[in-house]
């Protein structure tokens, strides 16, 4: 068995290796992962070298920022009158299956720290074929988030100014958000450590309007500061509606993996990629619990869910009055920008993945020799979402992105046992899950069991764009050899 990617088949500090790296041709279809170095400074490949420049703070904030986005700002009013009160214990299930995944995540990703994520792990555990459709899955759902949280950052803009008594016809959106996206497509190219600072400013200003807001609420909620709320039964509508409110809340977690495709990128990988994932997780469930249980004392569930998407910000108006209200659409902007700027690094990043192994045109994984990023893989990932973007209709395929994540989650966790019963020679990471095999079993039987939970439509769209990835392998990328797989 061939250790995927130890040692470097040239010296990329070689001038003359150096100059040449771009204009190389693969000489047949054979992927040699023998050409992927890994050093505490850089991951180098013969197409040039990803600098480690993200830590444990830029991997946190990777995981947070593309999490709380949609999830925060628009959910509570309808998963409560989905749940009631209980859409707080819908957010907890999403948080528990999102660990369970994120926990074999790590270990792979620890394993194989290599920019491309699930991917990578899911082509070495469960072969090319599987690898392909999850690694084009992963491409298409991620370009279809990103159009969708730019949109929603065009209808945070717009909204915005109103409150302040600007107006702005609705016209106005898509322009606002095209003009976003270019430039944070710009802005990743320019080198990943810019995007990083943007991601880690960004991530923290949000943090701290959501501490102040749910302490504002908390302390109402309790008694402390006003009246203490009138008690309603926690599940009205029985158990059932909990699970699938937890199944439509999930897309609220998606953020967690992604923090893997950047895993040639991050320094310490062995000890950062797995605080990095669950802490993420950690985090943002207690955000969503405790937003959820605000927002109910606030105005009951069933007045919540007549305030429909934008419920948050009469919440905020109800506990700090025109300045919550303004605060909770400041954190909506940042929320909806921070999503789409970590979603686009990461597009990019699995655009790379699949590049470097075959699996679409080499060209596509050249790297930017001046700022040390994948500068076509942007493009490609860049691109599309821009055209995306400018129908302005995403979502439905945002719910389409769920789907392909989760049957990416859910394959993830059966590579990871794969891996484990034939442990090659290679596989050696620095992070263990623990409770195994109990824990990966339980990732991918609660990753499975959502899709049984979702719309038809997009299961059948989903399923579509899984066989549509499929016969591109068969006519593409059939003759692809992976050296590392099982």
């Amino acid at each position: 068995m061939t250790e995927p990617g130890r040692e470097a088949a040239d010296d990329p500090s070689d001038p003359e290796v150096g100059a040449a790296r771009d204009e190389r041709i693969a000489p047949d279809r054979e992927t040699d992962p023998d050409d992927v170095a890994e050093t505490d400074e850089a991951t180098y490949t013969k197409e040039g070298e990803l600098e480690r420049t993200i830590g444990l703070t830029g991997g946190l904030s990777i995981g947070i920022g593309t999490m709380i986005g949609a999830g925060i700002f628009v959910f509570p009013g309808i998963a409560a009158g989905e749940a009631g009160p209980a859409a707080a214990a819908s957010f907890a299930i999403g948080a528990v299956v999102a660990l369970l995944v994120a926990l074999p995540a790590s270990e792979l990703a620890t394993a194989m720290p290599r920019s491309g994520g699930g991917y990578y792990f899911i082509s070495r555990g469960l072969g090319t074929l599987a690898g392909s459709v999850v690694g084009l899955s992963l491409w298409l759902g991620l370009v279809f988030a990103s159009a969708f949280y730019l949109v929603g950052f065009g209808y945070y803009a717009i909204d915005s100014l109103a409150e302040v008594g600007i107006v702005v016809d609705a016209a106005f959106v898509v322009p606002i958000a095209l003009l976003f996206g270019a430039g944070l497509t710009v802005l990743n190219v320019t080198g990943t450590e810019n995007a990083a600072k943007l991601q880690n400013g960004v991530v923290a200003l949000l943090l701290s309007l959501l501490v102040v807001f749910l302490g504002a609420g908390i302390a109402d909620a309790v008694g402390l500061t006003g009246q203490s709320s009138a008690p309603e039964t926690f599940a009205p509508f029985g158990a059932f509606p909990i699970v699938t409110t937890a199944a439509l809340v999930f897309t609220s977690y998606l953020g967690f993996a992604q923090v893997a495709t950047v895993a040639g990128e991050m320094k310490a990988p062995g000890r950062n990629l797995p605080l990095a994932m669950v802490g993420s997780v950690v985090i943002v469930g207690v955000l969503y619990v405790a937003t959820v249980f605000v927002a109910t004392s606030a105005f009951g569930s069933e007045r919540l869910a007549t305030l429909g998407e934008t419920a948050m910000v009469e919440v905020g108006r109800n506990y700090l009055g025109a300045a919550g209200a303004i605060a909770i659409l400041l954190g909506g902007l940042l929320a909806t920008v921070s999503s789409a700027n970590a979603s686009i690094l990461s597009t990019s990043r699995a655009v790379y993945a699949v590049s470097r192994d075959g699996v679409i045109p080499e060209w596509a994984s050249r790297i930017n020799l001046r700022f040390g990023t994948p500068h076509v893989a942007l493009g490609l990932a860049g691109g599309p979402i821009l055209l995306l973007t400018a129908t302005g209709q995403v979502t439905v395929l945002a719910e389409v992105a769920s789907f392909l994540h989760l049957v990416m989650y859910g394959l993830l966790c059966v590579a990871l046992l794969a891996l484990r019963r034939n442990e090659p020679e290679w596989y050696d990471p620095a992070y263990r899950v623990p409770g195994y095999p109990a824990v990966p079993i339980l990732g991918a039987i609660g990753s499975f069991g959502m899709l049984a939970f979702m719309q038809l439509a997009s299961q059948v769209i989903g399923l579509g764009i899984m066989l549509a990835t499929a016969g591109w392998y068969a006519y593409y990328a059939r003759d692809v050899e992976l050296k590392g797989v099982l």
